[in-house]
């Protein structure tokens, strides 16, 4: 089995509403022992966003899990918010 290379990036904030999320203001990794507050985001090897977290003091606030279609396009989106919130699955 071929493992898939991931890549992960730190941001600060996010624009819009539509998914996935479209994020903003990049960190250098040695910036977020700054940071109370950031979103570590991790990208396919086609450079789509497989992952997200909002990480709030270290701890996961909010995640959103998305998988696309052989065409590219977002098939369905998993957020969830909190540890005992339920996962809430979109199918598009």
């Amino acid at each position: 089995m071929n493992a898939i290379p991931m890549q992960q990036r730190y941001f600060l904030t996010y624009r819009g509403v539509k998914l996935p999320l479209q994020f903003a203001e990049e960190l250098a990794p040695d910036a977020l022992t700054n940071r109370n507050t950031y979103f570590v985001v991790t990208y396919d090897d086609a450079g789509r966003i497989s992952r997200c977290e909002k990480r709030v003091y270290g701890e996961v606030e909010m995640s959103h899990l998305y998988q696309y279609g052989d065409d590219g396009r977002l098939v369905s989106a998993c957020i969830t918010v909190g540890d005992d919130d339920e996962a809430q699955w979109m199918h598009f």
